[in-house]
Formats: C-alpha cells, sequence, structure tokens
C-alpha cells in the first residue's frame, strides 16, 4: 500500500520553524507558554505532539517543565472519550512510572470546582506522584506529575481548560517528599531519549561540544544495545561523542571511540553518511587531509530517489509515509523540530552536501583553492534545494559553507568577496543561535581575515565583541586558540597596541581555556545539576534560565524575519524582549546566589577585571599569566606598578621541548630504571629568559609571585628556573675542570630562592581565595597519607568507560600501592601544638572514612600527602 501526500498539508510541517503562536491551533495558547503570572518557580508548558495517549485528531497532551527540574515535572492531558476508558487507557501508560493503590477523592481546584484525585508512588524512588482529573462536556482534562509540584498542576489544568494565561503561582513543596536524594535524583533525572538527542545536537550546532559530548555520553550509557534499532543508535551515540572529543582535542579518545562504534555495523543510508562524514572532520581535525579525502571516497548507503506523480502530488513510500505520520525520532537526528520534519532522501541528500563542503575545505587546506570554490557553490545549492531553504537546523552547515567559500576567495586574493562571504556566515548564524559559540568562532573568523587584510581596527573591533560576548554570558572560548591568536598578537605588538592593550589580553587569556577544562567542567556540572542541596537547586535555576534566554533570543530572531510585520507580530517581538530582560534579571540574581557556593564557582566561566587583580595583590606581590593560542605563547605580568602584555620569542612546541629537555636531566626512565642526571642550568637560565625576559627585573624585585601556567609549565615549577647569568657562567667553568662534579650547583642563583613561588588555576580562584574570611576552626591541621596497599581482592579504582565495557580505563593496583611515606605529615604535626593537631594513615585513610568525616571544618589546614593523577592511565581513555 502506497500513501499519496497532497501539496495541500500544513505548510508550518514544511518549513522550518515558525513562530509558535502562528503554528498552534488554539486562538490564545502557543504551543509553549510560561505557566503563571505570579512569580514562584518558573515553569512552562510545552506540547507533546507525540504522546503515547493521544489516539483521536482532537486530543492534545501537555508537559510541565519547571527550571528547577532537568525533565517534566508533569502531564497535562484533553482526551475525548468516556471517562472510565480514559482513566484506564492513562492507568497502563502510567504503570511504567508509577503505583497507584490507593482509591480516588476528591478535592477542590480554584476556578474549576471538584476534581478526582488519586495519589500514587514513583516505582523507583519514595517520591509521591498525583493524578488529578476534570470533565467539562465530551472532554477529560488530566493532569499529573510529581507531588511536590502540586500547585503546578493545578496551574496547569486551570490554564489549558480556561485557554489563557491564568494567574498562579509555582511553589515546590519539599514537604511532600519522603526521600529528599531520591526526589533531587528525580528532578535531574535524564530527558527523554529523543530529547536528548535533539538537545546534545543543537549544543553541538552552537559550538558547545563539551555539553554536547555529555548528552551523548549520557544516551549512550542508558541505551541497551539489545535490537537493531538500540544499536543503530548505540552507533549514532558513540560516533557524536567521539566527534565533540575530536572538536576538543582529544584525538587519542576519539579514535577510540571511532573504532569502537565499527561494533555497529550500519547499512542505513543516512546513518552511513553521517558517520562518513563525522570519520572526516575527525581526520581534518588532525590536519590529515589526505586520509580525510581517502574516507569521503568510500561509498555509502544509496539514497533512493523519490518517485514523484506529475502534477501536485507527491507519491512516496510506505516506510517513510510512517515515519513523516508517527514523527519518529529519526527525523530530530539533524537537529529538525517537530515543525520540519525531514524524510531520509533529505537527510542523506543534506550530509552529502556537506561532504561536499568538505571535499572543499580539504582542497582549500591542501593548496587547491581554484578547485575548492566550485564544489562550495554546488554543496550549497544543494542544501538549499531541500525545502526549498527552509530548513532551520542546517544553518550552521550553511554558515559553514559561506566560511569556507570566502576564505577560498582570500587564497585567490579575492580580499572584497572573501569578506562578504565570512559577514554573511555570522549573520545567518547570528539569526539562529544568537550569542552562541558557533557564532563567536564566526566572529573570530572574521576577524582573523581581517586582522591578515591589514583592517587592525575592524579586526579588533570584531575580537572586542567576542570577548564581550564571552564575558557577558559567563562562557569560554574553548577550541579557538587558533583564531584567537591573531588577537593576542594585536595587543602584544609594540607600538600598536591600545593602553587597554593589557586589560584585554588578561581578558582574553581567562576566556580562552584548554578543551580539557572545558570538558571536565561539562562532566563537574552535571554532577552538580543532581545534588538536592541548595547549591544545586540554584544551579538548575540558572542552567534553565540561560536555556530560557537563548530560546527566547531565537524566537525574537525569526519573528523579526517575517515579511510582513503585523500589529500581532509587533506585540509578540516586544513581549519577547520583555521576557528576555525579566529573565536576565532572574539570571543575575540568581548568579549573586550561587557565588556563596564553592562547588559553583568550581564550573563557573567568570572572569575579572586586570584593575581588580591588581588590586588584590599586597605591597611586593606579582602576578604572571602564560596563555597558549595556537602555536604562540602569550604572557601579562602584572604588580602595584602596572600591567605588561607581550608574546614569547619562543613557540608552544619549543617551549614543551624546553621543558622536556629539563624534565629528563630530574629524572628518566632507562630501560625501567630511573636515572637521575646533572641538572641543565644552562638550559633553565634561557627558560627564564624566554618566560620573563621583557619583566625580568620586576619579576626578580618581587618578594611573592603567583603563577599561573599553561602549556608545557603546567609540568615544571618556576622555582627550577635560574634568575641572573652569573652563576650560570661560574658552574660551566667549575664543570670544565677535571674530575668536576657536575652536580655542584652552589652559587646559581634559584628563582625559588630568595621569593615566595605560588601557583594557581585562574586569576579568579586566586582573588576569592584572597577575599575568603579568616579561618574560625578550633583545631590547627589533620594531613592524610601512607594509605594502605589494596589487597589482593580488590580491584584497582575505576572510572567510567569511554565506550561502555570495550575499553579498560582502570589504574593498576601498582599506582595505588605506592603511598608516600608518612613522614612529612609527622613533620608537619610536630610544628603545630600537641592537641590540635592529627595524622590519618593506612586503613583509616580511604575515600570513604573522608567523605564521612563529620569534623573536617574543624580543622584550618587539611593536607593530603597523596601522589596526583593528572592524566589517563591511555590516551585513548577520558580525561579525569
Amino acid at each position: 500500500m502506497r500513501a499519496t501526500f497532497r501539496f495541500m498539508m500544513a505548510l508550518a510541517s514544511m518549513i522550518g520553524a515558525a513562530p509558535a503562536f502562528a503554528q498552534s491551533q488554539r486562538p490564545l495558547l502557543a504551543d509553549s507558554f510560561r505557566l503563571g503570572q505570579g512569580g514562584g518557580v518558573l515553569c512552562q508548558v510545552q506540547t507533546r505532539g507525540r504522546d503515547p495517549a493521544i489516539s483521536g485528531i482532537f486530543d492534545r497532551a501537555w508537559a510541565i517543565v519547571c527550571r528547577d527540574s532537568a525533565r517534566p515535572v508533569g502531564k497535562l492531558y484533553a482526551l475525548r472519550g468516556d471517562p472510565g476508558q480514559v482513566a484506564a487507557r492513562l492507568s497502563r501508560l502510567r504503570a511504567v512510572d508509577a503505583g497507584c493503590t490507593e482509591a480516588s477523592a476528591s478535592e477542590s481546584v480554584q476556578d474549576l470546582g471538584t476534581a478526582t484525585t488519586q495519589q500514587c508512588r514513583l516505582i523507583d524512588a519514595a517520591v509521591g506522584y498525583k493524578v488529578l482529573s476534570f470533565r467539562k462536556g465530551n472532554v477529560v482534562w488530566v493532569a499529573e506529575g510529581l507531588s511536590a509540584y502540586d500547585s503546578a498542576l493545578k496551574l496547569g489544568l486551570r490554564t489549558v481548560i480556561a485557554d489563557r494565561i491564568v494567574p498562579g503561582k509555582v511553589e515546590v513543596a519539599t514537604s511532600a517528599v519522603e526521600d529528599p536524594v531520591a526526589f533531587a535524583r528525580v528532578q535531574a533525572g535524564t530527558l527523554d531519549p529523543d530529547q536528548a538527542l535533539a538537545e546534545g545536537y543543537r549544543r553541538n550546532n552552537s559550538g558547545n561540544y563539551a555539553e554536547a559530548g555529555e548528552f551523548f555520553d549520557t544516551l549512550q550509557q542508558r541505551m541497551g544495545g539489545g535490537t537493531a534499532v538500540e544499536r543503530e543508535r548505540l552507533g549514532e551515540y558513540m560516533i557524536n561523542r567521539a566527534l565533540q572529543k575530536s572538536n576538543l582535542g582529544d584525538f587519542a579518545e576519539a579514535d577510540a571511540l571511532f573504532s569502537d562504534a565499527q561494533r555497529y555495523p550500519l547499512n542505513d543510508r543516512v546513518q552511513t553518511r553521517l558517520r562518513r562524514n563525522f570519520e572526516a572532520v575527525h581526520l581534518l581535525n588532525q590536519q590529515r587531509y589526505a586520509a580525510a579525502l581517502t574516507r569521503l571516497d568510500q561509498p555509502v548507503a544509496p539514497n533512493s530517489v523519490t518517485a514523484r506523480t506529475p502534477g501536485s502530488a507527491i507519491e512516496i513510500g510506505r516506510q517513510v509515509a510512517a515515519e513523516i505520520n508517527a514523527g519518529l525520532p529519526v527525523n530530530q537526528r539533524l537537529g529538525a523540530t517537530e515543525s520540519s520534519t525531514l524524510t531520509p532522501e533529505e537527510r542523506a541528500r543534506i550530509l552529502d552536501a556537506q561532504a561536499m563542503q568538505l571535499r572543499g575545505t580539504l582542497l582549500r587546506l591542501s593548496g587547491q583553492s581554484a578547485q575548492a570554490s566550485p564544489l562550495f557553490d554546488t554543496a550549497m545549492s544543494e542544501v538549499l534545494a531541500v525545502r526549498d531553504g527552509r530548513v532551520v537546523s542546517v544553518m550552521r552547515l550553511r554558515s559553514q559553507i559561506l566560511a569556507e567559500a570566502g576564505l577560498a576567495l582570500e587564497d585567490r586574493k579575492d580580499l572584497g568577496g572573501a569578506e562578504a562571504k565570512l559577514r554573511e556566515s555570522v549573520a545567518i548564524l547570528e539569526l539562529r543561535y544568537p550569542q552562541s559559540a558557533a557564532v563567536n568562532g564566526a566572529r573570530a573568523r572574521l576577524a582573523a581575515f581581517l586582522a591578515r587584510s591589514g583592517k587592525t581596527e575592524a579586526a579588533l573591533t570584531e575580537y572586542r565583541s567576542v570577548m564581550s560576548t564571552l564575558a557577558q554570558s559567563q562562557s569560554y572560548a574553548a577550541g579557538l586558540g587558533n583564531l584567537l591568536a591573531p588577537y593576542l598578537d594585536l595587543l602584544t605588538k609594540p607600538g600598536a597596541a591600545s593602553p587597554n592593550a593589557a586589560a584585554d589580553l588578561f581578558l582574553a587569556g581567562q576566556l580562552l581555556v584548554r578543551p580539557g577544562i572545558a570538558d571536565t567542567q561539562a562532566i563537574l556540572a552535571r554532577e552538580l545539576s543532581e545534588g538536592s542541596s541548595d547549591g544545586a537547586r540554584l544551579f538548575r535555576q540558572s542552567r534553565t534560565l540561560s536555556r530560557d534566554i537563548e530560546r527566547v533570543r531565537i524566537e525574537v530572531a525569526n519573528l523579526l524575519l517575517i515579511p510582513d510585520q503585523s500589529a500581532d507580530i509587533r506585540t509578540a517581538i516586544e513581549a519577547a524582549r520583555v521576557d528576555i530582560e525579566t529573565l536576565e534579571k532572574e539570571q543575575a540574581a540568581t548568579q549573586a546566589q550561587l557565588s556563596a557556593f564553592p562547588q559553583f564557582r568550581a564550573v563557573a566561566a567568570r572572569s575579572i577585571s586586570l584593575d581588580d587583580l591588581r588590586t588584590a595583590l599586597k605591597p611586593g606581590e606579582a602576578y604572571f599569566k602564560i596563555t597558549v593560542a595556537g602555536r604562540d605563547v602569550f604572557a601579562l605580568f602584572a604588580d602595584q606598578a602596572g600591567a605588561t602584555g607581550y608574546k614569547l620569542a619562543v613557540s608552544a612546541e619549543a617551549l614543551d621541548g624546553i621543558v622536556d629537555g629539563l624534565r629528563e636531566t630530574i629524572a628518566a626512565d632507562d630501560g625501567g630504571q630511573t636515572t637521575t642526571y646533572a641538572f641543565d642550568a644552562p638550559l633553565a637560565r634561557k627558560l627564564f629568559v624566554d618566560l620573563l625576559g621583557p619583566v625580568a627585573e620586576r619579576a626578580v624585585a618581587a618578594k611573592h609571585l603567583i603563577f599561573e601556567p599553561d602549556g608545557a609549565m603546567l609540568r615544571l615549577p618556576m622555582n627550577l628556573l635560574i634568575a641572573s647569568q652569573a652563576g650560570v657562567d661560574a658552574y660551566q667553568r667549575r664543570i670544565a675542570a677535571p674530575n668536576a662534579d657536575e652536580f655542584d650547583m652552589s652559587g646559581i642563583d634559584w628563582f625559588g630562592r630568595n621569593r615566595s613561588i605560588s601557583t594557581t588555576v585562574s586569576a579568579r580562584a586566586f582573588r576569592d581565595a584572597r577575599a575568603l574570611p579568616a579561618s574560625t576552626a578550633t583545631k590547627t591541621y589533620l594531613g592524610f597519607g601512607q594509605n594502605a596497599p589494596l589487597s589482593a581482592d580488590v580491584g584497582a579504582s575505576r572510572s567510567r568507560s569511554v565506550s561502555g565495557n570495550a575499553l579498560d580505563c582502570s589504574w593498576p593496583a601498582t599506582a595505588w600501592n605506592r603511598p608516600i611515606s608518612a613522614a612529612e605529615l609527622r613533620d608537619a604535626q610536630a610544628t603545630f601544638p600537641a592537641g590540635g593537631a592529627d595524622v590519618v594513615t593506612g586503613g583509616a585513610f580511604t575515600d570513604t572514612s573522608v567523605i564521612q568525616r563529620a569534623d573536617l571544618a574543624e580543622y584550618r589546614i587539611l593536607h593530603f600527602a597523596t601522589h596526583g593523577l593528572v592524566t589517563a592511565p591511555r590516551a585513548d581513555c577520558p580525561a579525569r
């Protein structure tokens, strides 16, 4: 049997996202609207177009989503039919999650009168679940969800029945929760897999690779993999995680994930193209251009062409018809919404266009820009041919094609055409993902082009716009090192920088974090969002507010694109702008409250000004920060006299070589035997000059240097550098004599000898630590160390594998069975008065025992004499 679709099908289902009020079939309520007007917890009601409870064309379903919860807290239904049959149908669907053993009762609901209620319990947690039902005419209205959100259930029910926003306030009734931890787990529970997949793609499209990776990681862990569909999905989740890792520079881990994904063979025309493109991008990220071209040449499942009958009718196959009718999750795999479902043929065509763009990029990077330009033109034509270019989810791809076309024109000396393409690339992203990481990347690419073209002021304007957006949104510029390097270069050129160059350099250095930090912070943020503390609640609230602000900004952008600006549309635009202002004020207040929680400070992308830093410095102190951007290394030195920014004379690669050379003289592995050689004093002196040459005198004059390292200097303490040349010259003359002792380093002016040197992870962490009040603890010192070796029957501590059980990323027992001696703990304990200092060693020093101690806050000093495992056991394992 074949299904015939006429061109009369609703326009909203053929094109990208239209204004919400235009899609709604109801006169007042949109598909998504804010619940209540009386303050309290911010909740929204969203249409559920594919809810299994819907059986008729007049049935409707909604989800209630609140800002302090990661998943819907309730559902609303408007179902036609016999009340008993409706109740039985919902009961069968509800039985998967909740058990309802109590008899029905009655309860008065404002504006409605008497409603039928039933008290239930979630099956996997000690959390109440409530069902409210009310009959009006031939429609049964039902609200069900977490009992703690009783006010949201009632307000939602009143709203959808009245078909208007009714005044009300949503408050969480924590007294209804018997197990707070279980309730937090329910609140922060994972999203519906289809929603999480779409959210992961959305974050990828907006350039938030670390966050996208977390979504795909969570999806992968939840998927069973027993059926063919599950195996296909596991493969998709895995290659998505691999691509995020590759985008963040974790190539070995990405290799392992792509290799593991081969366990899930594919025949689907969409999935084979997706995997081809992702693997090609991974190879491109590593600059393996020939290998990427070879991967693009490999065959994929054929994309059968839809048969079209003459005239306006479109004849399609049964499988595609079923997908369109059912709105299967596969329709969202390119980030599409329910209003813009794509057929497999269309998705495959878009992926082929992306492959063409990748081929053009590879040719351009290989010096063949003339051959690349036609490919970009064809790729854009192919993308625009799908739904006449009205597919919203390919905006990122269109922007990338434009940017690559611009760079190809630059190679061909058409600077005017190149700039036009790059500016169009920025503009198209701003329409869909305003103030996102993707827009920042596009602006940075444009700014780098302007810098290369000699338009210094225009480049600085674009770069400062990027920095301002990042600072205001409290985001990082992870993965933008190569694009931001020209900006830092402009700021440090002698005579070319503005009076605020040092301040601009300091801000950029704070925002340009290493990809590993962004990845780790995404994991920490997920852990924080799952907590039950006040800080976790505020953090969830903050994240939801950020999503709300982003969503409304996109809504405004879409409304502004409508050609005929009617009074209703102008009113909607103004209302949305008011919403943005309100949400931003709420977010600012939430962020202010969050500042009191140390867990949040660990994941917040907040920067401080150079003036703030210098104010925190005491007399005789200096702050030294280095930043690696692409292949270059930049430095900023600040003290109470002023601040100086400069570019190091050595590259990041050369700096790695110098540090490696020094470390080899400290300890080298010679066939399994650790050997110490004479320290390379001339090399240590050279490194001092390379790092601090322009500010050497001020650095030597400082009594306390606070050092914020990056790149290779994360592996070497500043104390080992040599502050003056005279001692090195004397040493070299001395060891030139016969039978000289090359280990005699007397007379060397070690940089760490006459000053204190502290290491900090960020300027904000240093400033915040300075602002902490003095300890009020009654005891002085608690030291932990010399853990008991693992017994034979206790395996090594294991971390989450990158791909299920395919890779063993556990540390061997030997890593744990080399404890540091407790001698340093005893020495420290002896310096404090008796009775106020304690030491914990042996079997008493375990993770569990430390976490369970209730007296940690009673000690001013906590000393952990342990090894730090700062890398994974292997390069293809996730970072710690």
